[in-house]
């Protein structure tokens, strides 16, 4: 759970922050087989029942960190095997991004209901009256359920005084609003990756930690050691996620880490605004029967693949990662970016062949903690700079569930005052497939549609820290830091379709100013 520090969350923190360790000094194969000991010491187990299975698991862990495949359960190999080919200074990913350690998994009920200890035997037992397939009956006076004739309606949970009845599902499957998550042949979680959008929510839920995508921390450090310049772009759900850092040590705490220069994602966002305005405008009614935001790349493919009709309805706007990415390279061309944000789907986003070229890494605020810790840096240390307020509110307020739409609608007005935009906005897959099938039913048509992939929105992305409510207020109040209320406000719509006007130095100047 984001927010509450656990066993879970200390163990990632630890992984991320070795990787980030052998990348800062230089380590190769033999320090990394030293690592599952050094993050797992003594001879007791502390988290499983063997200390052997827990660094087992911490050296799967250790492996997709640097971005390489979980080894097969049946070969023998190393823990560095095909290291050679990941310590590198480019992108380098083995598909999946997303995957499951098999032995860490639990192996979890798919679903049942069944009755606790809290049953009290009570002499009117409802929940044998009201089960439609007499799967309760009464042993030694408590009810128990017969999983192979109840069909989970769950009738019996709410005819219980006691509350003793309980209805459980496997947290990932549970979290997966795509229904990609099955079992194997022995009952352990199984991902469809032909279903599955790299959401992340299944990572997030699992709470054995079993499920976890690859990482590029090694290879944005060995970057930025090296003589390209690397350059970091901050989603503005980083608001938030480290508690005690302020809004002006946030570029210090980036240059801490070796990168060259900050920007503010909320750039690209601004640009998105402007251009799914313009294009509501242009297309909503006539072309199209209604738009659907592009920003979040796993709720667009969840639409192209569940929805391949309606997927042409998807704003064709570039997302504010790959815009914000655009304008920096197109002041230096020579450098690297390295894209920081809330989204593991991000990192596929990123893998595309016609967005590579633009975005060279994606961090998780999860991961760049590792490196923080790895740095030995001490936020409180960190010197005050310029606020990264280049961007409007509006721009900002991506990162929230209705932010986009928001957006959007207030540019539009600005264009047409006269023009209604209605709006219909759902965060969470499951939440984002019945907006669509109210869509393709013609209930939207007219309709600007926000989906977003997270619940909450990109605030309570898979690689947050913070919980989603404290980030909320913490994006609150970073808001109201910005220059800019709206995108319109801003002098970015001067320098579409092509940017070419566009310059970082003066960029940077006009704020300091």
């Amino acid at each position: 759970m984001r927010g509450i520090k656990t066993q879970k969350t200390r163990i990632r923190k630890a992984i991320f922050a070795e990787v980030a360790r052998l990348a800062y000094e230089g380590g190769g194969k033999e320090e990394l087989e030293k690592l599952p000991y050094k993050i797992i010491p003594g001879e007791v187990a502390t988290y499983r029942d063997s200390i052997f299975v827990e660094r087992a698991i911490v050296s799967e862990r250790l492996r997709v960190a640097l971005g390489m495949s979980i080894r097969p359960m049946t070969e023998p190999a190393p823990i560095s095997q095909g290291l050679d080919q990941s310590m590198i200074g480019e992108k380098y990913y083995e598909p999946p991004l997303i995957d499951i350690i098999k032995f860490a998994c639990h192996a979890c009920p798919e679903k049942r209901v069944y009755a606790t200890d809290g049953c009290q035997g009570c002499f009117e037992h409802p929940c044998v009256e009201v089960c439609p397939k007499g799967a309760i009956k009464l042993v030694n006076g408590r009810s128990v359920v017969d999983q192979e004739k109840c069909i989970k309606c769950g009738r019996c949970i709410g005819a219980c005084p006691y509350h003793a009845i309980v209805k459980q599902e496997r947290p990932c499957a549970m979290a997966c609003g795509m229904k990609a998550i099955g079992s194997d042949q022995y009952g352990r979680a199984e991902i469809d990756h032909k279903k599955c959008v790299s959401c992340g929510m299944c990572l997030v839920n699992c709470p054995f930690s079993a499920i976890v995508d690859k990482g590029q921390i090694y290879q944005t450090i060995t970057a930025i050691k090296s003589d390209t310049p690397v350059y970091a772009i901050v989603a503005p759900a980083f608001a938030g996620q480290f508690p005690n850092l302020k809004p002006e040590q946030v570029r210090s705490l980036f240059k801490a880490l070796g990168f060259m220069e900050v920007a503010s994602v909320a750039t690209g966002a601004d640009i998105c605004t402007i251009e799914e305005a313009k294009d509501f405008l242009k297309e909503v009614p006539d072309e199209k029967p209604f738009m659907a935001t592009s920003c979040c790349p796993a709720w667009s493919v969840m639409v192209k693949n569940e929805f391949p009709d309606q997927a042409d309805c998807i704003s064709m706007a570039m997302t504010p990662m790959v815009l914000t990415a655009r304008l920096v390279k197109m002041v230096h061309p020579e450098c690297k970016i390295a894209f920081i944000g809330p989204c593991a789907a991000k990192k596929l986003e990123a893998s595309r062949r016609t967005i590579k070229s633009y975005v060279d890494f994606v961090l998780t605020f999860e991961e760049v903690a590792g490196m923080v810790e790895a740095k030995g840096i001490k936020i409180e240390d960190l010197p005050a700079d310029r606020l990264l307020r280049e961007a409007s509110a509006d721009g900002m307020g991506f990162a929230a569930a209705g932010g986009v739409a928001q957006a959007v609608v207030n540019y539009v007005k600005k264009l047409d005052p006269e023009r209604e935009v209605k709006t219909a906005a759902a965060a969470g897959l499951e939440e984002c497939k019945k907006m669509m099938m109210m869509a393709k039913a013609g209930k939207y048509n007219g309709y600007l549609l926000e989906g977003m992939a997270c619940p909450g929105g990109c605030i309570a992305g898979a690689g947050t820290i913070a919980d989603a409510p404290k980030a909320a207020k913490a994006l609150l109040e970073v808001e109201k830091q910005t220059i800019y209320r709206e995108a319109a406000e801003t002098s970015y719509a001067e320098w579409l379709p092509t940017l070419e006007h566009f310059d970082l130095h003066e960029w940077t100047k006009e704020l300091e100013d």
